[in-house]
Order: structure tokens, then sequence, then C-alpha cells
């Protein structure tokens, strides 16, 4: 065999080599090119199977979401992001201050009229501890529910001494006898700016305005905002505004970017970097009792809560 003639077979032999190495390296690494494998992938991290844990604040943070616009995802908001950051490892306390109940519905907690809920803390003098019921999802999400007991919770607290003070009061006592003390409580107001949303926004230090990416987004925002500034003015001098989230977003319209545009531009750095997609699953999940993180978790409704949520996190290292 001549010179060239081995050069050639030690030349077939490497490109055999090498085919053989990239159809080897193919089988073994995983494949997240298709769309059922990226959403398999997707569904792995945030169910967070991996366990990583998202820094916890060193003093629980008290967050009321709030806009007395209906319908634009208070609940749904509360209920994802709290789910996403007990699922990481940071112990997490809903309470449900809606008379509809559906926070409580969507962590499929017993609301029934009777259960023990908020509305004993309020204006049956009960300790809060006393309502505290453990979530399925993760031992460390917690939920106080709303019955409809307190539909009627406005007027019954028109004539109460300090009827602002109720929840912060309950919550004060919570913090202090809890034997673990929870990172975050997240407070789900009433599409209203009544006495229930009052109390919640006197219990907190930060409130989460969710915003609908749809025409009357920004009306009425300024009523919550001037109530904010006078509850902060004349009851609770450490609450701000800290966080906006965006849902509801339509990419498929040029008017959902042009209101994203438009809130990023009047508020700013407090408008947290993710949206929330328009998506099927997330309005199906509180049928089945469940939020979005656990009923589908590969769904863009579901990863756009997680990152909210993680970026909300990140933001409570300021609080470290």
């Amino acid at each position: 065999m001549g010179v060239s003639e081995q050069e050639e077979v030690a030349v077939s032999r490497e490109t055999a080599n090498s085919s053989e190495y990239r159809a080897v390296s193919r089988e073994t690494e995983p494949e997240f090119d298709t769309p059922i494998a990226r959403e398999a992938a997707q569904a792995l991290r945030a169910m967070n199977v991996r366990q990583e844990r998202w820094p916890a604040p060193a003093t629980t943070r008290l967050v009321t979401v709030a806009n007395q616009k209906g319908g634009v995802g208070k609940t749904t908001s509360t209920v994802n992001i709290a789910a996403a950051l007990a699922l990481h490892g940071l112990r997490t306390l809903v309470i449900d201050l809606d008379p509809q109940g559906n926070a409580s519905t969507a962590l499929s907690i017993e609301h029934a009229v009777g259960t023990p809920s908020v509305y004993d803390a309020l204006l049956g003098g009960r300790p809060l501890v006393d309502q505290v019921v453990k979530c399925e999802i993760t031992p460390l999400l917690t939920c106080v529910p709303a019955t409809l007991d307190l539909a009627g919770a406005d007027i019954e607290l028109t004539s109460q001494v300090a009827r602002e003070y109720r929840l912060r009061r309950a919550v004060e006592s919570y913090l202090e006898e809890a034997s673990e003390r929870p990172d975050y409580v997240l407070i789900d107001c009433p599409p209203s700016l009544g006495l229930l949303t009052l109390n919640a926004l006197v219990a907190a230090r930060e409130v989460l305005v969710p915003i609908q990416c749809e025409y009357y987004a920004l009306e009425g925002l300024a009523q919550l905002l001037n109530t904010v500034e006078l509850v902060r003015s004349h009851l609770n001098p450490e609450l701000a505004v800290t966080n906006v989230l965006l849902t509801m977003y339509d990419s498929r319209t040029r008017l959902a970017d042009q209101v994203a545009a438009e809130v990023r531009a009047h508020f700013g750095e407090i408008v947290l970097t993710p949206v929330i997609p328009r998506n099927v699953r997330v309005s199906e999940a509180p049928g089945f009792g469940q939020t979005v993180m656990t009923y589908d978790a590969g769904s863009r409704g579901a990863i756009g809560y997680l990152e909210a949520a993680r970026e909300l996190a990140e933001r409570g290292r300021a609080h470290g």
C-alpha cells in the first residue's frame, strides 16, 4: 500500500470516528429543540425539581396586591406568585381578603360559610394563627381563607374602634407568635377601595399593582395611587408601591405593546420585567383547585409567573 493510500485510509478512519462520536453525542445530549421537550424542561424548572432556593429577605415582606379595577389578575397573580415563591424555598402566607374567596379556591382551601376565616380575625377578635391552613402544593405555602361572611365586613367595620388597623394588628400578632415566620405575606384584595382594601394597605409595607394590557388599564389607577398616598400620609408611613405587574399581555396586538410601553414609561423601574401572557391554562387552573404552577408548569402563563416571582424575590435582597 502506497503512502497516499495509507493517508487516505487514516483520513477516512478519522472522519468515520468523528461521525460515530457525533452520533453518540446526539444520543447522550438532551434534545430541547422540539416544542414538547422545551415545555417539559420548562415544567421541571417551574416545579423546581432541582431544589433551587431563591434569596430570602431578613424580615417578612408584607405585600398587598391591589387594583380597584376588576378582572386585571389580582387573585391569579397572588396565588401563582405565592406558589412560585413557596416552591423555591420561601415560606409564604396568602391572606384572602376578597369575599368571593377565589384565592382560597385556587389553593384548594375549604371556604364554606362558617369555616374559620379572616373574618374571625377582623371582627371576631380571634388570633390569625387559628385560621391559617396549609396548602397541598407545598408545606411552605399557607393560606387564611375568605368566606361569604366577609361580604358584609365593610358595613360591620364602620362602627368598630380603630377599624383601619384590624388586619395590621392581627398580622403583627401572628408574626410575633408564629413558630416559623413567613418570608412573604401576600394579601389579595377585593376589586374596590372600601374598608377591606384599606385594612390591607395599612397592614402592608408594599403594594403590587397588576395592570391589564388593555385600553382601560390605566383608568382608575390614579384613584388607587391617591388612596395609597393618603394611607401613607395618615395611617401607614411605610407603605409604598414597589412593584407593577403587566398581565393578560397579547403579543399579537399592537395595543398590548402600546399599553406596556406607556406603563413602563410612567412607573419606571418598579415595573417587573416579565409580562404575564394571555394563556388558557391560567384560566383553567382554578377550576381544578390548582395554581397554574402545578396545573401546567410548562405553560407560558406558568413561566411568566415564575419569572415575575423570581424578580420579586431578587428585589427582596434589599430587605435582607
